[in-house]
């Protein structure tokens, strides 16, 4: 929104200059963002809070101008020749529970022509188009006082003004020339034949001034917020009026309005007024006056202001006050019909902090009593971050909200759903971290980031009867090349592999404690079969990895593979964390041994380990793959495996004999698993 400098010293004499008005206004929460333009043409950018409808124009902005400088706001008394006869016009509010107020006046005998130049330029500084002296008079209030008006060709009405909802089947041609379909749900304003306006949103295109238009009839009314929003929503126009009165306006303005807007088109145009001013009143918005005592303006700030200081804050603001006690403790203020925003007690002290200003308070910190307590996770969550980053992941946050065909594509757990979704693509809570993180993998690989790998860490949602639970968990994603490109080393720049994210894993699960951990290939179905598994630590699932299965990257057109892994806090925390534990290098030397098998492809390593484990060697320090190989001269279906196991005793030096017996051990149990040594 914008508004000129030069225009709010209209209001309120100021010396600041304009940059340090732009700061000083600021400061109090009336936010200018940008400054264009140069001296009588400059104009602020503003930020104004959705709260605060009655700050979205110069009178306004003037008054917190006037408190903030302590000087005078000048009265606002729009001055006109008197009227004359009677205007033959009435006014009708069918239910004034949507339009408790209707205020309306007559001028006949204007001449419509181009507004004088001080209004046009004005206008053409805050980017509003001229139109004519009768419209831009309108427009010009509006950005004056904040007070959305509009202005009728008397001639074109037939019979009075009749508020009231749209009947099934009527039209309404706006202002921008589109043909509306109503609804028993639109309030209108209607002559005695049609509707000839949008109320609170637009006027028609029927009855609007033209340079033929002689005889006018305006109109300042107060609409109900809710009503003028769903209106505005629904035929999906939202105007600098709607967006005043969606907010609130103020129901006191409506006389002050008309006669300004009357003020300037008999300025410019001419004519005469008829009759008195039309005030059809049917409610009241009178808000409650507030209890303020003075010691909890001291206690919530801090900082014992004196009463004169928040009575001269208070009454620049436009509240007026009663005292209530003799000791001049507390009083009864009564809010201005212009600050709907303003509710409380602590509304109230708010506005005296403001106005004060918060760069006057002294910095101090809140009164504390007891110590900082770790959560019980911490110390888990901070691992686990350090090794992932370690492991070349970035940390990202993706939204809590995934569509519903995701949430059953990726959890087998019921969701949640949103009342009051944004979208279809985000209409139940996340009952898993993939699809957060698949939409973050491609948008990088849209923007020409191939190596990328992610994680995030959060909580996922999911249904258990009436209640809602939120385990944690951890997603990595990654994907592109194994290693950074390396002209040294050509050889390295290979794409990531399921084995890569298999060691990432281990890497992380290798930081805690647990008596036995196997991994298993029973992996979800969006993944790749063949190049997934689960990790089982103590007889429970604490994660499953692997490539996403091809038809998942081809329906979300990703070009690359994409490889995911899922961990489930909730089941890893409560395991310990492993400690560092000291141990002297061994005294006595390592004996070696490899074996060469022939294995069906059906027997993993992970069987090979427990069959090796079983024989409960001690001095059996490790059991590894040295080589794979597949083709050539073993037979399809099968595998060669050279295994290399390393003997260590922390006592003696091993013998020879020992050595051999161990190693025919291990041969027989191998053998069990359908093994053949290989000569």
């Amino acid at each position: 929104m914008k508004l000129s400098p030069r225009w709010l010293r209209d209001f309120v004499d100021l010396k600041a200059d304009n940059r340090q008005l732009a700061h000083d206004l600021t400061s109090i929460g009336i936010a200018v963002e940008g400054i264009s333009g140069e001296r009588d043409t400059t104009v602020f950018e503003m930020e104004i809070g959705t709260n605060r409808p009655d700050a979205m124009n110069h009178y306004g902005v003037a008054r917190e101008a006037s408190v903030f400088y302590d000087v005078p706001l000048k009265p606002f008394a729009p001055k006109f020749p008197p009227s004359k006869g009677l205007s033959g016009v009435t006014i009708t509010v069918e239910d004034g529970r949507y339009c408790p107020r209707f205020t309306a006046r007559v001028i006949r005998d204007v001449s419509i022509k181009p507004s004088p130049a001080n209004i046009a330029n004005r206008l053409a500084l805050l980017d509003q188009r001229p139109i004519n002296n009768a419209v831009d008079a309108t427009n010009y209030v509006l950005w004056d006082i904040g007070k959305p008006t509009h202005v009728f060709d008397l001639d074109l009405l037939q019979g009075g003004i009749v508020v009231r909802f749209a009947r099934a089947g009527e039209t309404l041609r706006t202002l921008d020339g589109v043909e509306r379909k109503l609804t028993p749900e639109d309030l209108v304003v209607a002559d005695s034949k049609k509707p000839v306006g949008l109320a609170g949103v637009m006027g028609g295109y029927d009855t609007m001034i033209t340079e033929k238009t002689r005889n006018i009839l305006i109109e300042s009314a107060w609409w109900d917020p809710a009503t003028i929003r769903k209106a505005s929503k629904r035929h999906a126009l939202h105007t600098d009026a709607s967006h005043r009165f969606e907010r609130g306006a103020d129901f006191e303005s409506t006389i002050v309005s008309t006669n300004r807007v009357a003020e300037l088109i008999l300025a410019s145009g001419g004519g005469q007024l008829t009759g008195d001013i039309i005030d059809v009143v049917v409610g009241d918005r009178n808000q409650a006056p507030i209890v303020l005592n003075i010691s909890e303006v001291h206690r919530i700030l801090g900082k014992d202001l004196s009463v004169e200081e928040i009575l001269r804050i208070l009454t620049r603001l436009g509240f007026e006050f009663t005292a209530e006690r003799h000791d001049g403790d507390e009083f009864t203020v009564t809010v201005p019909s212009w600050r709907l925003d303003v509710e409380r007690e602590i509304d109230i002290i708010e506005e005296i902090a403001r106005l004060h200003g918060y760069d006057r308070f002294a910095n101090t910190l809140p009164a504390y009593a007891g110590a900082v307590i770790e959560l019980p996770d911490a110390a888990g969550d901070a691992r686990l971050r350090t090794s992932l980053l370690g492991l070349g992941y970035n940390e990202a946050v993706s939204l809590t909200f995934i569509s519903s065909e995701d949430a059953k594509r990726f959890s087998p757990a019921s969701s949640l759903t949103l009342a009051n979704p944004l979208s279809e693509q985000a209409s139940v809570m996340r009952t898993s971290l993939v699809p957060g993180m698949l939409n973050m993998l491609a948008y990088n690989l849209n923007r020409g980031s191939n190596d990328v790998r992610l994680f995030e860490a959060g909580h996922v949602y999911e249904a258990d009867g009436t209640k809602s639970i939120e385990p944690k968990h951890i997603c990595l994603g990654a994907t592109g090349r194994a290693l950074p490109t390396n002209v040294n080393r050509p050889e390295e720049a290979r794409p990531l592999s399921f084995f890569d994210l298999k060691g990432d894993v281990e890497n992380v699960l290798a930081a805690f404690d647990s008596t036995a951990l196997h991994y298993d290939a029973q992996a979800s179905d969006h993944y790749h079969p063949g190049r997934s598994a689960r990790a089982v630590m103590d007889g429970a699932v604490i994660a499953q990895f692997g490539q996403l299965h091809p038809d998942m990257a081809a329906a979300r057109k990703l070009r690359q593979d994409i490889f995911i892994a899922e961990l489930y806090l909730n089941r890893l925390y409560q395991h310990d964390l492993r400690e560092p534990r000291y141990r002297a290098l061994p005294r006595y030397p390592a004996v070696e041994r490899d074996f060469s098998l022939l294995f069906a492809d059906t027997v993993t390593f992970e069987q090979i380990q427990e069959a090796a484990k079983s024989l409960r060697l001690n001095t059996l320090i490790t059991l590894e793959p040295a080589e794979i190989f597949r083709g050539g001269k073993v037979p399809a279906g099968k595998y060669s495996i050279l295994l290399r196991a390393v003997f260590q005793s922390g006592e003696r030096t091993l013998r020879e004999d020992e050595v051999a017996r161990w190693s025919a051990q291990m041969i027989r149990a191998l053998e069990t698993l359908g093994g053949t040594l290989r000569a």
